[in-house]
């Protein structure tokens, strides 16, 4: 696990939540529909969609009621948003092609499922089921078992 400081915790937040929203506003942006539509059945679309559907979750799951503490507030808001994190980086593992993305990627998963356990012992929550973290995923339409692991290719 990581230490962070506060600046660099709360630099790294705007940095996300930047992108998060351009992201939201790309992918709802009216003049890239034709776009979309003409690569409907690529893998491009596919990970757009799983893309979209990761982030209306997040920002579906990020809104709450406050509870009076912050604290809790603050993990309540953060838990989906890192959770949102591992969502499209398991969707760039599913269609991507980089395996240097692919390798941010894996690391983006850990680094996420870490905070979020660190977060929970910190206002002692009960922790996550514990499972393994995906370092490799197919895509829905890719046989099962031919991408199982890590990659036995994949430069560290």
């Amino acid at each position: 696990m990581r230490a962070y400081s506060h600046k660099t915790s709360a630099a790294a937040i705007a940095v996300i939540l930047a992108a998060a929203g351009a992201c939201t506003a790309f992918a709802h942006d009216a003049q890239h529909q034709p776009a979309a539509a003409a690569i409907s059945d690529s893998p491009e679309a596919a990970y757009l969609a799983e893309n979209n559907s990761a982030m209306d979750k997040m920002m579906a799951d990020m809104e709450l009621k406050p509870s009076g503490d912050v604290d809790r507030d603050f993990v309540a808001m953060m838990t989906p948003h890192h959770q949102g994190a591992i969502d499209i980086a398991i969707a760039v593992l599913k269609y991507g092609k980089n395996e240097q993305i692919k390798r941010i990627a894996q690391e983006i998963i850990v680094d996420q499922q870490q905070e979020i356990a660190a977060m929970k012992l910190a206002i002692s929550d009960p922790l996550p089921p514990s499972e393994a973290a995906p370092t490799q995923a197919t895509p829905d339409n890719t046989p099962a078992g031919t991408m199982q692991g890590m990659d036995p290719n994949m430069k560290m």
